[in-house]
């Protein structure tokens, strides 16, 4: 897919890894649908930078738990741009244990409500219009907190009902990917720990020990966290040159999931 001209819709888009995401879809000529929700001052801040360096954007306050909001954020842009061609399904929220401690009622529903059904909300109601299009892409951003749950090094950050969203993201993948096919592609990009989302310059990181801190890095084949940069070059491969590749699922955390286990030479045998 040329990205020139084409709508993208990318969520969370207020700072961060949204937001990048955003500017480099624009600066390749994209016309760009942004939603934010919470963190007013970051949210003023991509406004105007979108808005400064002139690219064709759209910046809407959207509560994508409310299935009446999300309809409206779609009928504004169909309204606006007649129709859609990438969708970057970038909605969560983690409670980190290091930061929230045990589970509350509000916490569970509010993990759940975002990181789940409002991923379901968007995907259903950005189905159609991708169609149409004949050559749509969705790439859903996820965590590899499926896969390793709340255990070793992770288990301050990632709590029980996050990873347990993040499966099921997984099996949402699978089901969008059939729904969508032929003239969708539906992706799963499972990210790590990546500055901005479970490591530095969130809120977490800082509470970890160094020695905790080291301890995720020591798990992490590449002993390093991800850079947006990662991310970027990812989605753009996703995007752009994986014309045969849907339902699929992108693991990209340095190798982490793998974890930093010493293979043996290989014994000389007996035969």
């Amino acid at each position: 897919m040329k990205i020139k001209g084409k709508t993208a819709l990318v969520l969370g888009a207020a700072k961060g890894i949204g937001k990048a995401l955003g500017l480099t879809l624009a600066e390749a000529g994209a016309k760009v649908v942004l939603t934010y929700f919470d963190w007013p001052e970051a949210s003023d801040a991509m406004r105007r930078e979108f808005s400064e360096k002139g690219y064709e954007h759209l910046a809407l306050k959207v509560d994508l738990r409310s299935p009446l909001e999300v309809e409206e954020l779609f009928r504004r842009i169909e309204e606006q741009f007649g129709g859609l061609d990438i969708l970057i399904n970038n909605i969560e929220r983690g409670g980190m244990p290091v930061v929230h401690g045990p589970y509350t009622p509000e916490q569970w529903d509010l993990e759940m409500e975002t990181t789940l059904k409002a991923k379901w909300y968007v995907c259903n109601h950005a189905l159609p219009l991708l169609k149409q299009t004949g050559d749509g892409v969705i790439i859903t951003l996820s965590s590899i907190a499926a896969i390793v749950g709340r255990s070793g090094p992770a288990a301050l950050i990632f709590n029980d009902g996050y990873a347990a969203a993040n499966r099921a993201v997984s099996s949402f993948i699978e089901t969008w990917a059939r729904q969508g096919a032929p003239e969708v592609r539906v992706n799963e990009l499972m990210l790590g720990f990546f500055e901005t989302r479970h490591a530095q310059k969130t809120r977490g990181w800082p509470l970890l020990s160094e020695k905790q801190q080291q301890d995720i890095l020591d798990q992490t084949l590449l002993e390093r966290t991800g850079k947006i940069d990662d991310i970027i070059k990812a989605v753009l491969f996703m995007i752009c040159d994986a014309p045969f590749m849907t339902g699929s699922t992108l693991r990209l955390d340095g190798g982490y999931a793998l974890g930093h286990s010493n293979i043996p030479p290989m014994p000389g045998g007996v035969l």
